[in-house]
């Protein structure tokens, strides 16, 4: 073949275009269309995945990317073809009777399990979620099996899907670290906090969503190339162009949904900061959800909940919101940064949240790895939960194990992402005050040019030319150390410094 490579880019750029289309119906499917239409939505989508499927994984495919190995590439090029034949591999080496009996278990167990865990009914979920994981651990043996020297354990196999590039036993010594570290420091933090005051009021939702935008704006956002709308749970999703972001607005409490739109403003931000010349392309796409967290979770801890920028918030929170101009600044920072156990992992404050994820992690990695079985997880959860936060989860069902709705679906390997991205946050947040002294006045001014020029030109720009932890180490000068995070926590949490 000619031109192997050439051929291979049209093939990817076209899986690309197809991708663009399921976004926006998957969009529009969560945030705009009647509930009349959920039916020949989800005809439509199954229609386009399955012709995604065939075009990524057709023989020629294959052929192409042997030809190309022989080609004289360049080395851009050499990294965009390693990442083509990372998607395909992927890709193939599960057969369609597997990922089909996957999707209907998974929906299956899923649908059942929204009934059941308002219900508290722990075996009426089991009963649906033992076929889930038996289908997981076939899928992690076969994706194993392909790549046996990549791959020490089944479950490394599922993590790679998220956390590419992060094995279990590199995620597991960095979570040692916060296991040993963070019950004492979160006991400290209790010990020393004052009580925080309640942000409690009435907060019309549509002023919460002027807020959010003009918040949003001092964020970097784009507007004439993304838009803010309302959806139940918070997302960001889209392409460079066309940047969609929700948030979910409750009329008694303003401060969970501003931290949700900066969340996901980090997101957007590094999509919008992809290598222009790889649009289209595999090596042009976001290294992994590891690193993906990292720039919505700076936006988040780092930039949002930073003193100095809520001090530049306190006037624009009070412009927009009636009810709140009794809150001083000091007040509202320390509303923002409560810290305290609870049962529910995403009501956790940035102390206790990584003890959740550690608890998962750990959890699923059993399972996927035949060391425990499903019946095993609400003892397994009860136990970690008094060891790790101090609460007991036994006979609640429904505030422990069955919170979460990643597992219904067999996605085991995604939760170590939040806490790797936490992580990730800091150290890269660190290494920006390093290298700007005066960030605190930029905060304080509501000036973040300098925080996204370096990222854009550190992370963002990289895209998928590297792996995540040479990336970190080019812009840290290390690969991802708890260290930063913790020293993150005791400069805010036990010394008020930002």
């Amino acid at each position: 073949m000619q031109d192997a490579y050439g051929a291979l880019v049209e093939r990817f750029r076209q899986l690309a275009r197809i991708d663009h289309a399921l976004t926006f119906l998957n969009w529009d499917q969560l945030v705009m269309m009647p509930p009349a239409g959920n039916d020949s939505r989800a005809a439509a989508i199954a229609e386009l995945t399955a012709m995604q499927h065939e075009l990524l994984t057709a023989p020629v495919v294959g052929d192409l990317l042997q030809a190309a190995r022989t080609q004289a590439l360049a080395a851009p090029e050499q990294c965009s073809l390693r990442e083509m034949e990372r998607q395909w591999q992927r890709a193939v080496c599960l057969p369609a009777s597997l990922v089909k009996a996957q999707s209907l278990a998974g929906s299956q167990c899923e649908h059942a399990w929204r009934q059941q865990r308002r219900d508290n009914d722990w075996q009426g979920f089991v009963a649906n979620f033992r076929e889930v994981v038996r289908l997981s651990r076939e899928e992690a043996r076969l994706r194993q099996a392909v790549a046996a020297d990549m791959f020490a354990t089944p479950y490394d196999a599922l993590l790679d899907l998220y956390c590419t590039g992060d094995d279990s036993a590199f995620i597991g010594q960095v979570f040692a670290t916060l296991k040993a570290e963070l019950p004492t420091l979160l006991a400290e933090v209790l010990e020393r906090r004052q009580p925080a005051p309640s942000l409690a009021g009435t907060y019309p939702p549509a002023a919460q969503k002027t807020l959010s935008e003009e918040m949003m704006r001092c964020l970097g956002f784009d507007f004439s190339a993304g838009r803010l709308d309302v959806s139940m749970h918070p997302f960001s999703t889209g392409d460079r162009g066309d940047h969609r972001i929700t948030t979910g607005f409750r009329e008694d409490d303003f401060a969970g949904a501003l931290q949700a739109t900066a969340h996901e403003t980090g997101h957007a931000g590094y999509e919008a900061g992809l290598p222009r010349q790889w649009d289209g392309l595999p090596v042009g796409q976001a290294r992994n959800l590891c690193l993906h967290e990292s720039q919505s979770l700076l936006f988040e801890n780092q930039l949002f909940l930073a003193r100095p920028f809520v001090a530049f918030l306190t006037p624009m929170i009070h412009k927009h919101l009636v009810e709140s101009r009794h809150f001083s600044e000091e007040q509202l920072w320390r509303a923002l940064t409560r810290v305290g156990p609870s049962l529910i992992r995403i009501e956790a404050d940035e102390v206790t949240y990584p003890l959740h994820v550690v608890l998962r992690f750990e959890i699923e990695k059993a399972l996927i790895n035949a060391e425990i079985e499903p019946d095993d997880i609400p003892e397994l959860w009860d136990l970690k939960m008094r060891q790790y936060l101090g609460l007991s989860t036994a006979g609640n069902f429904r505030d422990g194990c069955l919170q979460d709705i990643h597992w219904t679906d067999g996605s085991f390997g995604y939760f170590p992402s939040y806490t790797m991205g936490a992580l990730n946050a800091a150290q890269l947040f660190a290494a920006i005050r390093r290298h700007f002294p005066d960030w605190r006045e930029a905060l304080a001014r509501g000036d973040v040019a300098f925080v996204r020029q370096w990222l854009g030109e550190q992370v963002w720009s990289k895209g998928s030319t590297m792996e995540s932890q040479d990336i970190m180490r080019q812009a840290t000068g290390e690969g991802t150390n708890p260290g930063y995070f913790l020293d993150h926590l005791r400069a805010r949490y036990l010394h008020q410094q930002y």
